[in-house]
């Protein structure tokens, strides 16, 4: 039975990743055929690489004739990032995180610039659409697109008061008031523009931080359990004993608030060590106090 539960896990990450790899690859599709081909800009640090780019090819004369180094360079900066966060995520979500980020910066350079589309707002919104939904699914399948969502749950777990949307906000502000400074105010709104409609599409696709409580109820007392819950989602339990009104028997309840996004890992988590639990999940609770929240 164990087997079975471990082979059925391994499958369900294994279809996890790649989607989420599916959306590193349609975000890259739509930086190299909508926002590049129209002088636009990204949010977030791959705007500001895609600014570097700009400042590198337009005003040093760097050759780089048809390839994107700012996919190059977004790789560059997330290394350090990495190696901050390791110790802060999970490796589960880092190891993904890798991936994704080395799929988009490879797609970057590797797929032409080409401009399919001659009208820069239709760029805007389809680009829009189409990076938002990548880095959407990336996120609902557990990863992320590296740079600010790193950044962002760094800084979530060391003051509360931050969070990933805080961060974006802050880091955008001064993104576009350099392209403003640098460029023309028309990139500048276009690409705040863009910016928006990406917003949009990635909370279409990912909610963040919906959160559900899940009480656990099993009979079997298993430190390897929580252990395992610990390790892999990064989560604290609260567990008392109980005993059932019918049976008379001895069991255990465990307490947990999560993300909607990991429960059917809880699940899988359970049910290798407990076929037999009884798991309630909660939807849409509201948490105050130390709780951790996630892309």
């Amino acid at each position: 039975m164990k087997i079975f539960e471990d082979k059925r896990l391994l499958a369900y990450e294994g279809r996890r990743t790649l989607l989420a790899v599916a959306g590193a690859a349609i975000y890259a599709l739509g930086t190299n055929l909508f926002i590049v081909p129209s002088g636009l800009y990204s949010s977030g640090i791959m705007g500001l690489c895609q600014v570097v780019r700009t400042l590198l090819v337009d005003y040093m004369g760097l050759p780089m004739g048809n390839v994107d180094i700012a996919g190059i360079i977004y790789y560059i900066i997330n290394i350090p990032i990495f190696v901050i966060g390791y110790r802060k995520m999970g490796k589960k979500f880092l190891f993904k995180t890798l991936v994704c980020v080395t799929v988009m910066s490879v797609g970057m350079s590797v797929i032409p610039v080409t401009r399919i589309v001659t009208d820069t707002m239709l760029s805007c919104v389809i680009g829009g659409i189409l990076c938002g939904a990548g880095v959407g699914l990336l996120l609902r399948m557990g990863s992320s697109g590296g740079g600010m969502d790193i950044v962002g749950v760094i800084l979530v777990k060391w003051r509360q008061d931050f969070s990933v949307g805080k961060v974006n906000l802050m880091m955008n502000l001064v993104l576009y008031s350099a392209c403003l400074f640098l460029f023309d105010v028309e990139t500048t709104l276009y690409s705040v523009i863009n910016a928006a409609v990406y917003s949009v599409a990635i909370d279409r696709l990912h909610a963040q931080n919906i959160n559900v409580e899940v009480n656990v109820i099993t009979k079997i007392s298993s430190l390897e359990l929580e252990r395992e819950i610990f390790s892999e989602l990064g989560r604290g339990i609260t567990k008392w004993k109980t005993v059932g009104a019918y049976t008379h028997e001895e069991s255990h309840i465990l307490y947990i608030m999560m993300s909607k996004y990991e429960v059917h890992q809880l699940k899988n988590i359970v049910h290798k060590y407990d076929p037999q639990a009884f798991i309630v999940v909660n939807e849409g609770v509201h948490v105050e106090g130390n709780y951790l929240k996630k892309l």
